[in-house]
């Protein structure tokens, strides 16, 4: 008979608890600042790490080196960028005429991270490296620790790439071509690199790029030339290039096809006196202007330079202090699984490291990459959360949509808003006032994917309003309502207008898969247009637009209707939902994709305005998530992309129940995060919150952080899976992402609004706090959870036959409703709202029974429900 796969074997006891104890350090007693962190020290040298800035960030090895790495631009997506252009390619360092050793030890803090490396006798050496939010510019500091006079030589190699986002390697044209000579020179004691003029493609326009590196002291002497990558120059004349294909790479490279950069020297004499430490800190700093602007790019990163270098002990204060402040809000206390309160304690970082602005966009449609025509118009700034770094950190619609439910449960409100605000901008730039939402716009402007002759993404359209009224409900910020509502009604017409030809109301057009043998009609798209639908209708309500609301309502509840007729598959052994119809019957095409999931995992906001957890039947749901659970789609670290076959699966057959039908498409056993985030919450909003339920794929989420296959503290894009394997164990250029921002929705967001159960209505001033508390997980807490403009505290527990929910609301509330989320077949004894018997009402929803109780909207308010 098929099992449910354990959380967890064995040994993870151990290395958590290894995890929680490096965690638990204090960052101040090793001479860094006091923040937690993470560490590892085993195979540096094939663990990445990224760390950034709003402006600007750094992608190297955890060893302390900057070998080629990603694959949109092949081997140039690592190094230091500053958005939209890189900078470098790598800078490295040497004392006394020999490079510095591979690192020791690598350490996550927030908004920073630190490299241990061997010294000599007498010497010890660390170092920093961060990213000023703000500037463009990072910060790499070393720290000598002298038990003895020390006197030393401090060399400095640093090998300039200055590239633009966008073209890519292989698009039309490519950076190949593209690409420019750099020009070196020393300058006033700075490496200073430099490309200006007009590249070799029709429509390209004329640029003026500069990056700057040094220190604030007085270099003693200076180099330049073609080749200082420190270690990284082999004895050899020629380097160790990437081809610009992916036919016969080498594992390993230091250069690319593509490169066309220069290299400098800086020599310094430094001095530390015995029992004392001394940092010496460099910066590297760039512009970039078109080239027909009268400013002067190498002027303004000489400017940059000089501001970043005026107190780098400051900004790194400031820095982190401001992580620390964003770490306060969501403050969780979760005594039955300290893992996954720790990971959401790393994936505030991650959605804060996430945050990029670029400035001057040009928008033009490239038609995925197949065109280069002139610019439609510019942006003057977009601000966003990058998807994934090193080849992603730009703007997405879907992975936005997605990391909105993290953000606004995590209290990082603002840059959230900023990137739905750059999705509208660039949209209506590139597709006029069609309502149709971009799907990939890079630093530069360049729209990869998403204009109005492209065939998709028609599910980022459908989610995009809901979206917004996500971000309207837990902040309640009517302006930012009335400034999205005009684009969100035209999302939903569009998709009617242009993308419904048969008329049967299902969409047609690409989903978030995108694979062979599909139907016209994809199951998330028609799903996710369901709920944004309805969420259309709810703005609508409180803007007073009855045709709207009257419009989207008719067809939501329409839909809603048909769903389980048109979708459900339900026969030949796959008690699931089809993945997609093909017209002109709508015959169900079943390929076991991930998106199966997703009609358990949306949460609607009915004609009422009641939140109704899950699209699916609850009949229908909890079979297939039971069988979502099951070997053939579910391994230690989450859910498969594509499921398999009965004889596929790992631990042999798993038994009739796992899918007899016999599928088109192979499977593809790619644990993505975000995958594994949408059955995570699936799994709670139909009440399934048990070990070998929900909390595997919380608890599979969370363990990528704390015993990381590359950065700690990182979430990254793909966990370790059979077809994909570990990314440590991959070559550079075909990894996933060493951080993705939308794996933070399958932890943040089951804990704050599943378990504790916080259901904000804050545009009408409304407020609901309805928990669900896993079994050994009780007693759970949150503190100062961000609503409107201000927070709540809630606490939850679960007994034997009590169930108590306190509330403590720090907001002006219209109306408080508290709760408690109770087994479907409890029979409720008495309920007690601050020890007074009160009325109550019992709504029966996927979850299980929820008890509800108006209470006072002003201090805390304690509900205990007893049970017979």
């Amino acid at each position: 008979m098929a099992s449910s796969v354990r959380s967890r074997p064995l040994a993870w006891g151990f290395l958590f608890a290894l995890a929680l104890l490096l965690s638990a350090l204090p960052a101040s007693a090793q001479g860094a600042p006091d923040s937690p962190t993470l560490s590892v020290s085993e195979r540096l040298e094939d663990r990445r790490y990224v760390t950034t800035g709003e402006r600007a960030y750094v992608v190297g090895t955890e060893d302390g080196r900057f070998p080629a790495m990603g694959f949109h631009t092949r081997g140039e997506m690592g190094g230091v960028w500053s958005p939209p252009i890189k900078l470098l390619d790598g800078i490295w360092f040497g004392v006394d005429g020999e490079w510095l050793p591979p690192a020791e030890r690598f350490t996550s803090g927030y908004g920073y991270v630190r490299m241990e490396l061997p010294g000599r006798d007498g010497l010890t050496i660390t170092r920093t490296d961060f990213v000023p939010d703000g500037l463009r510019a990072a910060l790499f500091g070393l720290t000598f620790g002298a038990e003895t006079d020390q006197s030393l030589t401090l060399e400095v190699d640093a090998h300039s790439e200055l590239m633009g986002a966008y073209p890519w390697g292989e698009t039309s044209p490519s950076q190949k071509t593209y690409n420019l000579e750099d020009e070196v020179s020393v300058e006033d004691g700075r490496l200073v690199f430099h490309e200006r003029g007009t590249p070799p493609a029709e429509n390209a326009l004329p640029h003026d790029w500069a990056a700057v590196v040094g220190s604030s002291l007085e270099p003693v002497g200076s180099d330049t030339g073609e080749g200082f990558r420190g270690p990284q120059d082999p004895p050899e004349d020629e380097l160790t290039v990437c081809p610009a294909s992916p036919e016969e790479a080498p594992d390993r490279c230091d250069d690319t096809a593509y490169g066309k950069g220069k290299g400098g020297q800086l020599r310094y004499e430094i001095t530390v006196p015995a029992g004392e430490t001394r940092t010496v800190w460099f910066a590297v700093a760039g512009a970039d202007f078109d080239g027909e602007s009268p400013a002067d790019a190498k002027a303004a990163a000489i400017e940059e330079h000089e501001a970043v270098l005026e107190d780098p002990e400051a900004l790194l204060e400031e820095k982190v202090s401001e992580r620390l402040a964003l770490a306060r809000y969501t403050s969780l206390d979760l005594p039955g699984d300290r893992r996954l309160e720790r990971g959401i304690e790393w994936s505030k970082q991650n959605l804060a490291d996430s945050v990029q602005a670029a400035e001057d966009l040009e928008i033009r449609e490239t038609n995925a990459g197949e065109n280069y025509p002139a610019p439609e118009g510019e942006l003057d700034r977009a601000r966003f959360l990058g998807a994934g770094f090193p080849d992603y950190q730009w703007l997405f619609a879907t992975d936005g949509e997605y990391t909105a439910f993290a953000s606004v449960a995590a209290g990082q409100f603002e840059p959230i808003k900023d990137h739905l605000r750059a999705l509208r901008d660039v949209s209506e730039i590139d597709n006029g006032r069609s309502g149709k939402v971009v799907h990939e716009v890079v630093t530069d402007g360049s729209v990869y994917f998403g204009s109005n002759a492209d065939p998709g993404n028609t599910d980022e359209t459908a989610k995009f309003p809901s979206a917004v009224a996500l971000v309207w409900r837990w902040t309640g910020d009517d302006a930012f309502l009335d400034e999205m509502y005009g684009f969100a009604r035209r999302n939903m017409e569009y998709i009617f207008r242009e993308l419904d030809e048969d008329g049967d109301l299902w969409p047609e057009g690409l989903g978030n898969v995108e694979r062979e043998g599909m139907g016209e009609e994809k199951l998330d798209v028609a799903v996710y247009t369901i709920r944004g639908l309805y969420d259309l209708a709810d703005m609508a309500r409180s803007k007073g637009d009855r045709e709207t609301e009257r419009w989207a309502l008719k067809r939501a509840r329409t839909m809603e209707r048909r769903f389980e007729r048109a979708w459900w598959f339900g026969r030949e052994g796959a008690t699931q939902y089809a993945d997609s119809l093909r017209n002109p019957e709508n015959e169900r095409v079943f390929q076991r994709h991930w998106i199966g999931a997703t009609p358990m995992e949306v949460e609607l906001v009915d004609r009422k305005g009641e939140t109704v957890p899950g699209l699916a039947s609850r009949e229908h749901g909890l079979a297939a998530l039971r069988e979502r659970e099951l070997a053939c789609y579910t391994d230690r670290f989450g859910m498969y992309h594509t499921g398999t076959g009965p004889t596929e699966a790992e631990g042999g057959n798993p038994g009739p129940s796992c899918d007899e039908h016999v599928s088109e498409v192979p499977s593809e056993r790619n644990i993505f995060t975000l995958n594994t985030a949408i059955m995570a919450v699936g799994e709670g909003n139909y009440g399934r919150l048990g070990e070998d339920q929900q909390r595997h794929y919380t608890g599979a989420n969370a363990a990528l952080q704390l015993i990381p296959d590359e950065q700690p503290g990182a979430m990254p894009e793909i966990a370790p899976s059979p077809n994909y394997g570990r990314s440590i164990d991959r070559p550079f250029n075909e990894r996933a992402m060493v951080l993705q921002a939308w794996g933070a929705y399958g932890t943040i967001w089951p804990v704050v609004h599943q378990w504790l159960g916080v259901r904000p209505d804050m545009g009408r001033g409304e407020l609901a706090v309805v928990p669900q508390v896993p079994e050994g997980s009780s007693p759970i807490s949150g503190e100062n959870i961000r609503l409107g403009d201000g927070s709540v505290a809630v606490s939850a527990e679960r007994g034997r036959n009590a169930y108590r929910t306190t509330v403590e609301p720090d907001v002006a509330l219209e109306e408080l409703v508290v709760g408690h989320t109770l087994p479907r077949g409890a029979k409720v004894r008495c309920v007690r709202l601050n020890g007074e018997r009160v009325r109550y009402e019992v709504e029966e929803t996927n979850r299980g029974k929820e008890v509800l109780v108006e209470a006072g909207t002003e201090g805390e308010q304690e509900l205990v429900v007893r049970t017979r």
